[in-house]
């Protein structure tokens, strides 16, 4: 199972899903309308690393985090 946490305002519980990739993750999520608009301005990391590419491989035990955009200084 991958784990997917959703991190800031996103304000949604922990996803457990089995998936291959993050085009899978990208389908699953878009079908949750309140989701759409963050899918378009968060990036994603696999592991606490940075990751653009969908067809990123994912094994059992991975993490994915969507990280909105934030503001600071």
């Amino acid at each position: 199972m991958i784990r997917v946490e959703f991190l800031g305002p996103i304000g949604k519980d922990s996803l457990d899903l089995d998936i291959k990739n993050l085009n899978e993750l990208s389908e699953i999520l878009k079908k949750d309308e309140s989701l759409i608009s963050w899918l378009q301005n968060s990036a994603i990391a696999v592991n606490d690393t940075m990751v653009k590419d969908k067809n990123h491989p994912l094994k059992d035990g991975d993490k994915i985090s969507l990280l909105p955009p934030v503001c600071g200084g």
